[in-house]
């Protein structure tokens, strides 16, 4: 691991040698700053690590003395700095794990009602509610993509993008079926409905991970559907994509601009290409997706938000917690950490087993 830690210092350092020079073309020092951020955390971390080591063998010196108070002090020293190694040595272990080359993306986020009517519409525009409350408390910019409206509210369908820091690396535990237990509006009797939606969560694709031929795409303008004034009504301005060789169909109708809702398209087209490609790479991560998101059924579930208990389980971590009304305001940082830390110790855990 140190040497590996070695490499990515010496690495630093060409970096910040290469961003002091003059004349560095605009691209590449973009690049070269972005890469000089995702590892200057490690870094800080690896120097302070090798300062206490330093300390260390000053301490054990010091401790060896036949003088009485010098090897006092360097025991004392020494059981001080022993501690901060061991919690150094942790943390950069953590660090070091194999992370997702996605992590750091901006995400494309889809929220579908499944089981459940008009209810399971409703929950899936209570989610993306939620996740747009977050995403105002984490400074990240959201913009709709695609809209599908149910007649009593909520949404059939919801798409929309996510821009901001690490986006993927915190919503990506997110993917999966979300099912709701609640009274709703509708009901006389009081009874308790259990309805479903699924949530997918796909990393946006860069124009240099997916290529698309325009002759393998099918667009199509038409009118935009649903409510939205006289100009939406009256106007081809919708765009419908047709991926050729995928099958993929993507709709966009959320601006009045043929050119933008095209763009928007385009987008959401690009990640999931994307993603599917990763997919069928990866049997592992196919078949993780899978039962995930599953088909939306009430059974196939990662999560359950009970209103009348004012409960959230998590099934993955087995988590509880009884701050449904904060959770649904956007506080998902209660959920999303313990999931992290569950992720981690899987990691760990795997990297023990290869040892």
């Amino acid at each position: 691991m140190f040497d590996k830690l070695e490499d990515v210092e010496n690495r630093f350092v060409a970096i910040e040698e290469t961003l002091s020079q003059p004349g560095l073309d605009g691209k590449e020092m973009i690049r070269l700053t972005k890469e000089r951020a995702e590892i200057l955390e490690l870094v800080e971390l690896y120097r302070r690590y090798k300062g206490y080591r330093a300390d260390e063998l000053t301490a054990r010196e010091m401790a060896a003395s036949s003088d009485t108070e010098t090897k006092a002090m360097g025991l004392e020293e020494l059981s001080l700095v022993v501690v901060e190694i061991q919690k150094i040595e942790q943390d950069l272990t953590i660090m070091m794990l194999p992370t997702d080359p996605n992590d750091s993306k901006n995400v494309i986020l889809e929220v579908r009602a499944g089981t459940g009517g008009d209810e399971a519409a409703l929950f899936a525009g209570d989610l993306f509610r939620m996740y747009s409350r977050y995403a105002d408390r984490r400074g990240w910019k959201m913009e709709v993509m695609s809209a599908t409206a149910s007649e009593r509210g909520g949404f059939r369908e919801v798409i929309a993008s996510i821009e901001g820091s690490k986006v993927f690396s915190r919503l990506k535990f997110e993917r999966g079926v979300h099912r709701v237990q609640r009274v709703p509006d509708t009901e006389a009797q009081g009874r308790i409905h259990t309805s479903a939606c699924t949530v997918a969560v796909l990393p946006e694709a860069e124009d240099v991970e997916v290529h698309i031929n325009p002759a393998d795409l099918e667009i199509t303008a038409c009118r935009a559907s649903g409510a939205g004034g006289q100009h939406i009504n009256k106007t081809d301005s919708a765009i419908r994509i047709v991926h050729k060789p995928s099958g993929l169909v993507v709709e966009c109708q959320e601006e009045r601009s043929q050119l933008k809702n095209k763009e928007k398209a385009l987008k959401v087209l690009k990640s999931r290409l994307f993603e599917k490609i990763q997919s069928e790479q990866d049997a592992e991560i196919s078949a993780e997706r899978k039962s995930q998101v599953g088909s939306g059924d009430r059974s196939e579930r990662i999560r359950t938000y009970n209103f009348p208990q004012g409960r959230l389980t998590d099934h993955r971590i087995n988590l509880t917690l009884y701050s449904l009304a904060d959770i649904m305001e956007g506080s998902l940082d209660g959920v999303l950490d313990p999931l992290g830390v569950a992720y981690t110790a899987e990691l760990l855990k795997e990297q023990s087993n290869r040892l």
